[in-house]
Formats: structure tokens, sequence, C-alpha cells
């Protein structure tokens, strides 16, 4: 034998220990069935198991989903400021939030109005389908790469989970590990070095051998080495090199010989006790000393379970959705793979949750109040699978249809900011200077200085009443916001074709009708030259029939109608008496598409 010289050394320590033996057996098999039933890990350390990996725990509380308030498509002063203005009135009236929205880009008249109110933008929404923002996104919290596989199993066990989500501080998504992954490293006996080259944490090895550490430092990792069982002198002897770990029972002649051959790790099984002397031989050659309850084959199983996740996790090519994914590509997607859960990130790339198959059941279709339209023309895309609350409108009554009963408030007014305006007084809410002055911009804007014919006396006198609450001149006012039109600096042809532009529908013909505003005859004839040779293309574009652009001069009170589409030289000549051919006609007096432009078209087209 190698310690021939030391046999004297053996035999008394081989006594000592080995006469409570059979004792300590007893004691240990017991402390066994309990730990399996047990997910609580006992350490020196004191780390709370899975727990104590958590990256972020996420929040139970969910708050109520908000009301978007929203205007038509391609819109006006009046569908964004009647946006603003009813979403902060509901605000003050109702416990839920209402957010207000646009449905698309805004015009520079807006953006004159908002600028001098001090009021930001609403933001774009463009398509109210179902997202993924939009079912119950299940909140399992991410991990740290550094727990333990077995912690990880156990997590997914005692939640119901099959995959868990590895994130790093910064909260953004490193990896995923799925039992399949846990139970290919479990079954792959042949790895025994799997501690060292996942430079697993002695933390990790406590925690999954519900052990102590009497020599060594819990904070420090396993840097290289295979696993073995001392089962005899012999087979250590040609079995064991330097750094392995080395799994123990009480064996006096075994401890020694791990220590003596390099072994970077011993591990002490069934809670054997150790000789001070073999501890301090451990010190002197920096071996550390665990102990644990478990015997030799239990301990031998499950000791590769120590190795962190990381080391196993899949972290390329990951199938994650984002919130805003709408849910039938999110479906195709779920049917095409036989994934269980799928990572859900924020707009960031932050990892928020998981969902699964079962989550699309619990769809909440996105809540909408309509302002300044009811037409499903003018509509944002996707409305019909949205749940429709409120519509306030002064149009005619359109093709919307909705699922179920709404508040449908529509009155013969010039401006829907005018019938915003009895809602206030309605409900005694004060009128703050920055909302009056948008509900002032919107019925000069849809009035055009109260000079269309779809002014009423009421649009009329609750504007000056909210100029007086604003602070402001009202022609003095309107000619700067009017003004604001005729900057044609970097706008092209599509910018004013579709800034203020609307789809009517008369039968099976579809009409677009888009109006600019202009206080120069210099500017309508330089809009006149950039968007004469485009009418064709952008009506092929939207998919019309027919597509009329008013080009309408403020200062005097008139609209050329520039045109594309077959048959409308007559069609129009006829509607307003007057001569119109080459796709121009000139129609003195008419400012107004609700009132003027449309009502002729609908009776002869319709």
């Amino acid at each position: 034998m190698l310690y021939n010289e030391n046999e004297q050394q053996f035999e008394n320590p081989l006594d000592e220990i080995e006469e409570g033996y059979r004792a300590k057996m007893k004691e240990a098999t017991q402390k066994i069935k309990d730990a399996s039933v047990q997910t609580e890990t006992k350490t020196a350390a004191g780390k709370d198991g899975a727990a104590g990996h958590i990256r972020k725990a996420m929040p139970a509380k969910k708050n109520p989903r908000p009301v978007f308030v929203i205007g038509h498509k391609n819109p006006d002063t009046d569908s964004i400021c009647s946006a603003i203005s009813y979403a902060w009135l509901k605000n003050q009236i109702t416990d839920t939030e209402h957010l207000p929205k646009r449905a698309g880009n805004i015009s520079r008249e807006t953006q004159f109005v908002l600028d001098h109110f001090g009021v930001e933008a609403p933001e774009l929404l463009t398509d109210v389908r179902p997202q993924i923002r939009d079912i119950d996104i299940r909140k399992a919290p991410g991990f740290d790469g550094h727990m333990s596989m077995r912690e990880a199993w156990e997590y997914m066990r005692d939640n119901v989970l099959d995959t868990l989500c590895v994130t790093k501080e910064d909260g953004s998504l490193e990896g995923l590990i799925a039992v399949k992954d846990i139970a290919d490293a479990y079954l792959d006996l042949f790895d025994t070095a799997i501690l060292g080259k996942a430079h697993t944490s002695y933390q990790n090895l406590l925690n999954t051998l519900e052990g102590k550490m009497l020599v060594g430092d819990p904070m420090g990792h396993i840097q290289r080495g295979r696993v073995h069982v001392g089962t005899s002198p012999e087979t250590m002897i040609s079995l064991i090199s330097e750094g392995d770990i080395v799994l123990v029972t009480n064996r006096y002649e075994a401890q020694m010989i791990a220590i003596d051959l390099g072994a970077s790790c011993m591990i002490v099984c069934v809670d054997s006790e150790v000789p001070e002397r073999i501890l301090e031989k451990a010190r002197q050659s920096n071996c550390a000393v665990i102990t644990t309850p478990y015997d030799t084959f239990a301990a031998s199983r499950i000791v590769s379970m120590a190795a962190p996740v990381k080391h196993f996790m899949k972290k390329d090519r990951l199938l994650t959705f984002d919130l805003d994914l709408p849910l039938d590509e999110a479906m195709k997607v779920m049917a095409s793979v036989r994934h269980r859960y799928f990572p859900v990130l924020d707009e960031n790339g932050q990892y928020v949750g998981v969902i699964s198959r079962r989550n699309l059941l619990g769809m909440h279709r996105k809540k909408l109040i309509l302002v300044d339209h009811n037409e499903k023309s003018q509509a944002v895309d996707g409305f019909q699978e949205a749940r429709i609350l409120e519509i306030i409108d002064h149009h005619r009554v359109g093709s919307l249809e909705t699922s179920g009963p709404v508040y449908f408030r529509n009155e013969p007014l010039g401006c829907t900011a005018s019938i915003l305006y009895k809602m206030y007084k309605e409900n005694d809410v004060e009128i703050p200077r920055h909302i009056a002055g948008l509900l002032m911009s919107a019925i000069l804007s849809d009035t055009l200085l109260f000079r269309s014919p779809t002014c009423t006396p009421f649009d009329t006198k609750a504007c000056k009443e909210l100029a007086g609450i604003a602070g402001e001149d009202v022609n003095e006012y309107a000619e700067k916001m009017f003004s604001a039109s005729d900057d044609l600096t970097g706008r092209t042809a599509d910018d004013l074709l579709f800034t203020d532009f609307k789809i009517f529908e008369f039968g099976d013909k579809r009409l677009g009708a888009a109006q600019g505003l202009f206080m120069s005859r210099a500017s309508c004839r330089q809009v006149e030259e950039m968007v004469s040779g485009c009418l064709d293309e952008a009506r092929e574009k939207k998919g019309l029939n027919m597509f009329i652009y008013m080009l309408t001069n403020m200062r005097d009170q008139s609209t050329r109608l520039l045109y594309a589409g077959d048959g409308l030289d007559e069609v129009i000549g006829e509607a307003y008496h007057v001569e119109a051919r080459d796709g121009k006609a000139d129609v003195s007096g008419m400012v107004s598409r609700k009132k003027q432009l449309i009502p002729p078209l609908q009776q002869l087209i319709g």
C-alpha cells in the first residue's frame, strides 16, 4: 500500500470512527427521506433555493386596461383636439384611465395648435387588433444563470412550469432552460467533469447536496476535475487525479488518500464525522471538505445537478414574442412548434413574462371611444376586433357597426369640440386653459372661422367663450393658425393629399376626398402644381373609384376641385353647376367637405 510507513497511525482512528457507523447510517437514512420531499435548501450561506436566484419578482397586481380615445385616419385639428379633450374629461369623471391616441400623422395646423398651448401630441395608434399585450401574461420571474440545475427543476415542479427564463442583471433575456435540458444533463452519466467545465460554485454544491462546508470558501468555484466515488484505496489510487472531486464515507483511510492524491474537494457522505486531523490536513492541502446527509449512491446521482443552468441553457435563436405582436401571428407561430411556453419581451427588449396557448383564451379586446367619425372606412385599422364603448360625432351616420350597444352622441353642429364643450358643462367640470384652447382651435378649424355652412350659432357662442378662458383673440389667433398650413417647406404631394383625407362609400363606389386650406393664392398655385399629376396614382393606391382634392382659399372663400376618375367631369359639372373639364373645376363659396362637397355627390352617385 502507498501508506505502509503510516500504517500504525491508521489503526486507532479507524476503530474510533467505525464504532458508531451503524447508528449514524440509520439517522442519515431518515434525513435523506425528509430531504427528498423538501425544496428548502439548508446551507451555511443561508441561500433560499431558487428564490435566491430570482432577478426580479413580477408584480402580482394588474393595472386596469385603459380606454383609448381616438379620431379618424388622416386626422384634422378637430379629431386630435377632441381626442385629447374628451380623454381629459373622462379622467375627471370616471376611475378608468382614458388615453388620447391618433390614427395618423398630424398636420402643420394641428401642430401649431399643440405647440401654442403646450400640449403633447397623442401617441400614434394605427392598428387596434389584439396583441400579445392584450392577453394575461404569466408573470414568471427571470432567474440568474448561476442557479443550479436542481433548483431549476424544483422550481419548475412546484410552479408547474416546463421552461424557465434566464435573464441578465439589466433584465434582458439571456437564455431558456427546459425540463428536457435538465433530464438530458441528469442522464449524461459519462460527463464526470461537468462541475469543472461549468465553473460550478461551491454554494450550488452545498445547496444541491444540502451540505455543510467544514473547510473551504463557500463563495468559491470549482475550476477543474472529475467526480469520483472513493470506494477503496486501491481503486482511488488508480482513478483520482489532482483537482478531482471525491465522494467518500467515514473511512479514515479513504479520506486521507483523497487529500494526498490532490483532490480539490472531498464530499463526506451520510454526515459522517471528520476527525480534526483530516480537516487540518485538508486546510494545508487546499482541499475543500463538505458533509452531506446523502449516502454515496444518492450523492453521486445528484452531484452533477449542482452545475449552473447557464451551462446548459439554450442561448441561440430563441423564440420570443414582443408585446406589440398581433395575436393572429403569434398563434401561427405557436401552431408550428412544440414549445409550451414562450418568453415575452417589451419594446426595450426586457423580459416581461411567459405565455402559452392557454393564455390566448383570456384575450382582452382593446376598448375604444371614437370621436369625430363614425364611418368604418375612416376608423382605425382593426376596429372590428376592438370593443367600441362610445361614439361622439357631428357627421352623417355612416356604415360603422358595433358588436354591442354603445353610447352614441351625434349632434348637427359644426364641430365635435362643440359637443364636448356641452359635455364639460353638463358634468360641471371646469375647463382648464389648455383644453379651452384646443376646443376653440378645433371649432375655428372645422367652421373656417364661422364661415362654413356647417357652423351654427352654438358653435360661434362656444368658441368665443372658450377663447375667453384661453385668453386669445379669436381673429388674431385664427389668422396665425390657418397661416401655419401655408408653409410648404419639406412637404410632398403625398403629404398634401393624405393629411386631411377621408373615404366615403356610395353603394359600390368608393370616393376619396381630401382638403387643403391655404391663406394665399401663391400657396394655392404651388400646391396645385405639386398634386395635379399625382391624383390618379393616389386613387389607385387607396383602391378608389374617384379622388377629389379640395384646394380651398380661405381669404376668397372658394375651392378649386382637382379630381381623377371616370365620368367625374360630368358628375361634378352637374352636382355644382360649374364648368368641369380636364380634372379641374372652380366652385365659388365652397369651403365645407361635409356640407357642400359630399351631399350632391352622394345624391348623384349613390
